[in-house]
Parts: C-alpha cells; structure tokens; sequence
C-alpha cells in the first residue's frame, strides 16, 4: 500500500517526499496517508474548472474520511491508506488515540473555501488558512506518533503557518496565470489554489498588504513581476511567515535553557486540542521530551526556511522560475538539522 501511494508523493509533493525519513517508522503509512489526503485534497481546484463540480468532489471526500475512519473505506487509494493507518495507530496505542476526523473535516472546509480563489481580507486571514491547512496536517501527524502535548502542537502551529503562507506565495503564479486544464505539478500541495485555464487569474495576496504596497491585481495580471510594488507586497508577506519560524526556534531555544514559553498556545482550547491535566502542567523536561519525539514532525520548518531564503536571495522575485524547482539541497539541510535538533 505505501508503494501505491509514494509515487505520487514524490510528484506532487516533494518535500513531504523527502522528509518522511525523519517520522518514526511505526507511524509512517499514517503519515503517507495524511499527506496523500492533502494532495488529493488540493488537487480539485486543478482539476475541476467549474465550482459545482469541486464542491461535489469535496463532499465525495468528507463521505470518504468518514467512513475509512470508521473502518469501512471506498474503494480509492488513498480512503484505504486511511483506514489502514487509522486502525494501525488505535492497536498501538492500546485503543488509547485516534486520527481526529474534525481535523480532516476542517482542511477540507478550508480546501473548499479557496475553490474559486477569493482573495484573503488580510494577513490574517491568511494565516487561518495556514492553520486550518497545514497546521491541522501536522496536529494529525502528531497524533499518529502518537503525541498530545501543548508544546509540540504549539510549535506546530506556527511551523504549519509558517509553511501555509509560504505555499501560498508559492503558488501565487500559477494563480495568476492559470496552467491548462489537468496541468499537474509540484505545486498542487503548495499553493491549493492553482486553477484551469478556463479561469481567469487572480491574484492571492492579502488585501491590507496590497493597499500598503500599492499593488493592483491588473497590473500583475498585465505585468507578472514588473508590477508596481509586488515585491514589497511579497516581502511583506514572507516576513510574517518567517517570523512564525523564529517564533518557532525561540520556542526551541528557552526550553532548552530551561525556560518558560514567552506566550499562550492560542488554539489550545479548540475542542480536538485533548490534553490531560499532566499534559497542561508539564515542567520543562516533560516539555523538552515531548519535542524531542515531535521533532520529526516539526521538520517542514527547514523547508519552508530553506524556500524563503531563496526568495530573499532572488529579491522576492515571486515570479523566478528557480522558486517552483524541488530543492536540492534539502535531503542534507534537512538531515543537519535532525541531527542537530534545529529548524
């Protein structure tokens, strides 16, 4: 079954691809799983020119998350894997943790949402996005593992918004200017958003930020690259994806000094955010160990770290061709930063 499913992966989404290695063995199918869900997932707005027509698909997933965690999946690849992983982490965890199906539920809401590419008020509502996609993609990994606990969901959030802002803008050309229909790329687990040609484009940036920067959706439309003010609109944009990574590694590094987290976990009250009393009051070393088994989980950090250093380095050229290339240098960055439990 993982066979079936690593190809696609490989295709669609590379770097899930290549940081499989770092999750331990016991919970790799669920996390196969989870991240061939995300792309099947987020494929539809490609695929599907007419709305009617996605939501319909959209429907046809919340039907099949359904019943793969009920034990009884459609005959589809990926509900299977599902249901396999589903059953494998309930025997071993003694009957004790499950795959959260509000969560699956919550991605594709927000999935459906970004269907016809309307465009986020503000910066804000990007990071929902972020947290209700790629966030809540990480909070189901970790409960594979499986793990509850404050600290390691803490820093997930903000890795996973981290990695949504990051998707979006990597997306946001092909966008812009719509690929032929059932054109399939890389970039269909990034952006979410990428549509036909039968579309007209659109430009995913946060409003606020493009009234700051100046920037008009025609004249990127007209202009690409050249319009007046993308680059600051971009820039802006990153910087706050980057900043939830350094939020992240400062995180990392007062546990480590055996401090205190700086600030509240603000999703810790949401209904699938489970923990025990235990888990609520953990001291620091309780808190140092379960990052350490989390870490793996953690690793989109470096690349989405390693992704918005190159956009720097280009000028925050959203536009370069070199953007949408699968990194090279990821599987040995990625492998430093295991071993030396840095994001």
């Amino acid at each position: 079954m993982r066979h079936h499913q690593l190809t696609p992966l490989s295709h669609y989404d590379s770097p899930s691809f290549t940081l499989q290695t770092f999750i331990p063995f016991p919970a790799r199918d669920a996390y196969l799983a989870i991240r061939a869900f995300n792309i099947d997932v987020a494929r539809i707005a490609d695929a599907t020119s007419v709305e009617t027509v996605g939501r319909m698909r959209m429907e046809f997933w919340r039907d099949a998350v359904t019943s793969a965690l009920q034990g009884t999946p459609k005959k589809e690849p990926v509900a299977v894997l599902l249901a396999h992983a589903a059953e494998d982490l309930h025997a071993r965890s003694g009957g004790q943790s499950r795959l959260s199906k509000s969560w699956f539920l919550r991605v594709i809401a927000e999935r459906e949402k970004v269907l016809s590419n309307p465009p986020y008020a503000n910066l804000a509502a990007l990071e929902t996005y972020a947290e209700h996609t790629y966030s809540t993609l990480l909070y189901l990994t970790l409960q594979a593992l499986p793990l509850a606990s404050v600290t390691a969901d803490h820093l997930a959030s903000h890795i996973g918004k981290a990695t949504g802002i990051a998707a979006v803008l990597r997306g946001l050309p092909l966008v812009a200017f719509p690929p032929p229909p059932n054109h399939h790329s890389n970039q269909a687990a990034f952006g979410g958003a990428a549509s036909s040609a039968s579309r007209q484009g659109a430009v995913l940036l946060p409003l606020d930020i493009m009234a700051e920067a100046g920037v008009k959706e025609e004249e990127v439309l007209r202009q690409g690259a050249d319009a007046p003010g993308l680059r600051d609109a971009v820039f802006a944009v990153a910087t706050r994806a980057n900043d939830h990574l350094i939020t992240a590694r400062t995180m990392l590094s007062s546990l480590r000094a055996g401090g205190e987290v700086d600030h509240d976990f603000e999703h810790a009250h949401e209904e699938e955010h489970r923990y025990s009393p235990q888990q609520l009051s953990a001291g620091t070393q309780a808190q140092q160990q379960d990052v350490e088994r989390a870490f793996g989980v953690l690793m989109p950090a470096v690349a989405t770290s390693l992704w918005l250093d190159k956009l720097q380095k280009l000028d925050f050229d959203i536009f370069n061709p070199s953007l949408r290339t699968t990194d090279w240098k990821l599987p040995w960055k990625a492998y430093w930063a295991f071993s030396r439990r840095n994001i």
